[in-house]
């Protein structure tokens, strides 16, 4: 039965990717030709189109990319995959343990191996056609050292943890291994500004004494705490342009990529910065970390109880051991699978997103200028090749931000 399901939801996600990336390019390609009446005056003809063009090669890409994905799922489930990386990890070592710590490796490793033509092409043929692409082959090979170092050092850990806890903490093992997730990704969100992201990129404080007054007077009137403002080095890599937060508690900091900075004026930062401030006071990101670690429980329950069900291995194509443990195979089977039994509620997480992101407009208005803020997207829009005509399905089943047209005319009327 599960094995039935398991085909029928993998057919059913690639169908509707394939129906949705189908109507997308050809929405994008009917309207390539011609700037929507919103953006006329302030986009010109070729931009829209470099845009429309953009957009297209990436859907394209990620066809290609998804049906890889779903045979590469097929070859290691129901094709016996996992079943040969198990056997070839038994041949390497006689010690239970660490036999299921190769497992994970090995497959880890096989599946970062999958990924790497697609992640070079992306960014050095697609990225730089349409001259984004700033990364350099050795800086390339120097972030995927970096992080599979990095992987090594934190992952391997907390995965040990897990894997002995599922061997001696009994059946409800699951809660444990769910409050060690809960606490290695707090501990995640305090330590990647300081520690993890500075060993990427190079962080300076923002120069710009008038700017930094302005963010300052911004922050204080929106009753926010940061512990710094910073500049990214962002051009290194990419031409696109961002600005975030990052951290939390006193660890919080507002980052600018270097490229923003040079595209913006200091009332469109304020504008941008105070839609951002928005999801906090909204308590959007608040909210968010707890549903996750709501999800992450049922997740980890479920986890639990399939474990310890032979079914759940031998449906999925896999033979579970019977002089050892299978909870490395358990864990790979279970998140290798779950986005393929998940996959229909990608639109509502994307309309919860979007959501979001008008009330955070409408903060920024209040706090600052809905107009500025409409200046910024537009010049963001153009910088990065968003596409200002998505196909109004498409958007509304993967977007997590409201189509440009729409969320112009929203600002225009909070500015009202």
């Amino acid at each position: 039965m599960l094995t039935l399901l398991f085909v029928a939801l993998l057919l059913v996600d690639i169908s509707v990717r394939l129906w949705l990336s189908t109507r997308q390019i050809r929405h994008v390609a009917r309207h390539r030709d011609r700037v929507p009446p919103e953006f006329a005056d302030r986009i010109g003809l070729a931009s829209h189109q470099r845009a429309a063009d953009y957009t297209v090669a990436r859907v394209r890409l990620g066809i290609v990319e998804r049906v890889f994905d779903a045979a590469v799922l097929v070859g290691l489930t129901l094709l016996g995959g996992l079943q040969a990386i198990d056997m070839l990890a038994g041949w390497l070592t006689d010690n239970d343990f660490l036999h299921q710590m190769l497992l994970l490796v090995i497959t880890g490793l096989l599946l970062g191996a999958l990924e790497l033509p697609f992640t070079l092409w992306r960014q050095f043929r697609l990225e730089a056609r349409f001259g984004f692409n700033r990364m350099t082959p050795a800086l390339f090979i120097s972030d995927a050292i970096k992080g599979l170092a990095l992987t090594a050092i934190i992952g391997l850990p907390l995965v040990a943890a897990i894997l002995w806890l599922m061997g001696k903490a009994g059946t409800l093992w699951w809660i444990w291994a769910w409050g060690l997730w809960v606490g290695f990704s707090l501990l995640t969100l305090l330590l990647f500004p300081m520690v993890i992201a500075p060993l990427f990129n190079k962080f300076t404080p923002l120069a710009d004494q008038d700017l930094s007054k302005r963010i300052g007077q911004l922050v204080q009137r929106c009753g926010f705490a940061i512990n710094g403002l910073f500049v990214m080095d962002g051009s290194r890599r990419s031409g696109h342009g961002n600005a975030y937060f990052t951290g939390f508690g006193k660890s919080r900091r507002i980052v600018f990529f270097d490229t923003l900075l040079a595209r913006l004026n200091g009332d469109e930062i304020e504008a941008v910065l105070a839609h951002e401030l928005g999801h906090f006071a909204r308590r959007h990101i608040t909210r968010r970390i707890a549903i996750s670690f709501a999800v992450a429980l049922g997740f980890f329950a479920l986890l639990g109880w399939l474990a310890r069900q032979p079914w759940f291995y031998e449906q999925l194509g896999v033979l579970p051991r019977l002089d050892g443990r299978n909870d490395a195979m358990a864990l790979l089977l279970f998140f290798l699978v779950v986005p393929v039994f998940t996959f229909l509620f990608t639109p509502i997480a994307s309309w919860y997103s979007r959501r979001d992101e008008f009330q955070a407009d409408d903060y920024a208005a209040r706090q600052s200028s809905a107009k500025q803020l409409v200046s910024a997207l537009v010049k963001l829009y153009d910088d990065n090749a968003a596409t200002l005509t998505p196909d109004p399905v498409h958007s509304a089943f993967y977007d997590s931000h409201p189509p440009a047209a729409v969320r112009i005319r929203h600002l225009g009327m909070a500015a009202r």
